[in-house]
């Protein structure tokens, strides 16, 4: 007898509809698992198997092939337990075979028969009606809160193989669950009138946030380098509807979001260690997972030490800060992650770390001062907009809370947003901010004063600027007359957008030979 029900993969953030189909023939008692099925999959005979003695369900002997398709399709993860389970059993008549028309069925089994949740529910959940009208997604109950964000959809949270048997056999379904929290409630603990003086980086810091752009750091150890990164989520506009499902869709897929009902979804902030590799950065495994880049989508990417990683890894970063999303290609397909992130690197200014520090303790050579800000390669620098040093503070200006808060600051940021976002209204311009145009737009589109354009040519002639340096100079430009609500970007706009960029302010050295 053949029985079959849809259930759902994932590829990259997307879900991808697959059919589960039983074929229970005479035979010898056998299982087969054919249609490009992962390591995992395989395993589920044992769990499925268990799963349904456990559960009460006595299966005749026969030769089970259980078929996945598209079978060019290669398949992963464990959410294919439930489906397998319900299909054997309308296989064998243990339920109506009509039963399952209509189904979507995604979920874990446990040897004793529960539903254990999975990673990737809510996009599983946003592609059931894709291919037409469903009845329901039958699935774990853990996952219920993330399915009950997509309008429309019937969802049945089970907790064991017996109460999804009886759900499809007419028992009342389980009653829908509260969808989770989608808008922004910013967090409490951290403002950014925490931060005492460092007024040049907390302007630079307001920059990033309104104009989207890449903020390097450079001071010395304990000047407030983190507490600085840590305040950019707090400064950054609301997360919108779809932005805040999109970053629920990509912790769903990555295993990150916790099951419940949370109360908020911030802004994400991400700081992995220097030593991660490059898959754990931009994603990728033979069956391609979100890397930190994916992860840190609307909001915001720290990587602290940035000079003790790799060049190599720091250069993967080029594509998702220029495009806004990682391609990661591989011999028989290729998965596109979003990657639309705030970049803030954060380093020392010499191997010691104290080069310009007061106490003149810095006794670093110059050649050991060049090679140590040389690990961050010339691609990736020319991509860094903003440039700040962040000096020590004396220890008695530490008590006071100075200047303006957090909400003062991300409500001037929201007004430049909104700017950028009618002007790049009808543009693929990821973000919607100025610092994902191209230069090339953004010269043809943006009002530029005499003065500034003059003044703009003498500065990137007498720095030596590429043509990408030029551009991104005149990016920020456009984000500090947005900012002062300017259509106009005039000649004190390119002055502080010139003062970010180059590295004047940061030492070259201290002492030594």
């Amino acid at each position: 007898m053949l029985a079959a029900v849809r259930s759902a993969a994932l590829s990259g953030i997307q879900a991808v509809r697959v059919t589960v189909e039983v074929d229970a023939s005479r035979g010898l008692p056998f299982w087969v698992v054919v249609g490009l099925a992962a390591h995992a999959i395989k395993e589920s005979r044992e769990r499925v198997g268990a799963a349904l003695a456990n559960s009460g369900y006595d299966l005749p002997a026969r030769r089970f092939t259980v078929s996945l398709a598209p079978g060019d399709m290669r398949k992963d993860g464990t959410a294919f337990d439930l489906p397998i389970a319900l299909a054997m059993l309308a296989a064998t008549a243990f339920i109506p075979n009509d039963a399952l028309h209509g189904i979507v069925a995604v979920g874990e089994l446990g040897l004793d028969g529960s539903i254990r949740p999975v990673r990737g529910m809510l996009p599983m959940a946003m592609h059931a009606g894709v291919d037409g009208p469903i009845r329901a997604v039958i699935g774990p109950t853990a996952n219920a809160p993330e399915a009950a964000l997509v309008p429309g959809l019937t969802y049945w949270g089970v907790q064991t193989l017996q109460e999804a048997v009886a759900a499809l056999c007419g028992a009342p379904p389980p009653s829908p669950s509260a969808p989770m929290a989608r808008t922004l409630v910013p967090g409490v603990d951290v403002d950014l009138s925490d931060v005492a003086g460092q007024d040049v980086a907390k302007r630079a810091l307001e920059l990033a946030a309104a104009g989207g752009h890449a903020l390097l750091l450079v001071g010395t150890p304990g000047s407030g380098k983190t507490m600085l990164a840590r305040r950019l989520p707090t400064i950054l506009p609301r997360l919108t509807d779809q932005e805040a499902l999109e970053v629920l869709t990509i912790q769903s897929v990555a295993g990150t979001l916790l099951p419940g009902t949370p109360h908020e979804v911030p802004r994400p902030f991400r700081a992995p260690h220097h030593t991660l590799s490059t898959a754990a950065l931009v994603g990728g495994g033979s069956t391609p997972r979100p890397g930190e880049v994916t992860l840190a989508h609307h909001g915001v990417l720290f990587l602290d030490e940035l000079q003790e990683m790799p060049r190599s890894r720091l250069d993967v970063l080029r594509q998702p800060m220029e495009e806004g999303r990682v391609l990661i290609a591989r011999a028989q397909h290729a998965v596109t992650f979003p990657a639309a992130f705030a970049l803030i690197g954060a380093m020392n200014p010499c191997p010691c770390g104290y080069a310009g520090d007061a106490s003149g303790r810095c006794r670093c050579p110059a050649a050991d001062v060049a090679r140590h800000r040389g690990r961050v390669s010339g691609p990736l620098a020319d991509r860094i907009d903003l440039t700040v040093s962040v000096p020590p503070l004396a220890l008695h200006t530490l008590h006071a809370r100075q200047g303006a808060s957090s909400a003062e600051v991300r409500a001037r940021v929201e007004a430049a947003r909104s700017r950028q976002v009618r002007r790049f209204a009808g543009q693929r311009v990821a973000g919607q901010c100025n610092a994902r145009a191209t230069g090339r737009w953004i010269d043809a589109h943006t009002p530029v004063d005499r003065a500034a354009r003059e003044t703009l040519t003498r500065l990137a002639e007498r720095a030596g600027l590429s043509a990408r340096g030029y551009h991104r100079i005149l990016a920020v430009a456009r984000t500090v007359a947005d900012l002062e609500d300017d259509d106009v970007v005039r000649a004190s706009h390119v002055g502080v957008a010139f003062h970010f960029r180059t590295n004047d302010t940061l030492p070259s050295s201290t002492g030594g030979p």
